[in-house]
């Protein structure tokens, strides 16, 4: 890939590390941006109930052990 081998080449041109630093956070947050597509796809509704449940979660008594989610879910388990 052109572009590829192109980018490589600039960044072995880059000598200084404060510079080269901020390239590499610039691009790492544009990487971080399309992999929150996820949360972009869902409705309104569908990311209100998962912030919800995400809140519910912080209360222990919200909560199911170990055991009981595996006994739960034991018919997918044993395929």
């Amino acid at each position: 890939m052109k572009t590829r081998d192109d980018f490589h080449k600039l960044i072995d041109t880059i000598e200084d590390d404060r510079v080269l630093q901020s390239y590499y956070q610039m691009v790492s947050m544009l990487q971080q941006n399309k992999e929150n597509d996820l949360w972009d796809s869902l409705s309104k509704n569908e990311q209100a109930e998962l912030l919800i449940s995400y809140e519910e979660s912080f209360s222990e008594k919200n909560l199911l052990s170990h055991n009981v989610v595996m006994e739960k879910h034991l018919k997918w388990r044993k395929k």
